[in-house]
C-alpha cells in the first residue's frame, strides 16, 4: 500500500501523508474505512510508531482521517478535500510556469509537454 523512497529529500512523515492523501483521494481508501493502526504501519514501514503517529496527526489536521478513541483512525473524505488537492497541484504547477520561464522554457514547450504525457497515458 505504502512504499517509501529513502531518496526523496522530504521527510518519511511527509511522503506518508502525501501517499495516504492520494489514495484517499482516489478512492482507493473509502470513506469511513479504518486506516491501518500506528503500529502495524510502523512494522510493515520499518520505522519508528512517532513517525507514523505524526503522519497521521497531519491528515486528521487537514480532514483527511479523523479519529474514535479506543477504536483507531478512519477516513473522512469528501469532495472539498479533492478541491484543496486540485488547488496545491496548480499552485506547484505556477511555481514550476515560473522556474520554466527562469532557464528559458516557453509556454509553448511547456503546453507540448503537457499534451505529449496526456497521450503517453492513453497509449
Amino acid at each position: 500500500m505504502i512504499i517509501l523512497d529513502y531518496r526523496d529529500t522530504r521527510p518519511l512523515y511527509e511522503q506518508i501523508v502525501d501517499k495516504f492523501q492520494t489514495l484517499i483521494l482516489k478512492g482507493v481508501l473509502e470513506p469511513n474505512s479504518r486506516m491501518p493502526s500506528v503500529r502495524s504501519l510502523a512494522v510493515d514501514l520499518s520505522i519508528n510508531p512517532n513517525t507514523i503517529q505524526r503522519a497521521y496527526s497531519e491528515l486528521e489536521r487537514t480532514g483527511f482521517i479523523y479519529s474514535v478513541k479506543g477504536r483507531g483512525n478512519f477516513v473522512a473524505y469528501d469532495d472539498s478535500l479533492r478541491q484543496v488537492r486540485r488547488q496545491e497541484i496548480m499552485e506547484k504547477l505556477d511555481d514550476l510556469v515560473k522556474e520554466a520561464e527562469e532557464f528559458g522554457i516557453t509556454k509553448e514547450q511547456l503546453a507540448a509537454r503537457v499534451l505529449q504525457k496526456e497521450e503517453e497515458q492513453h497509449d
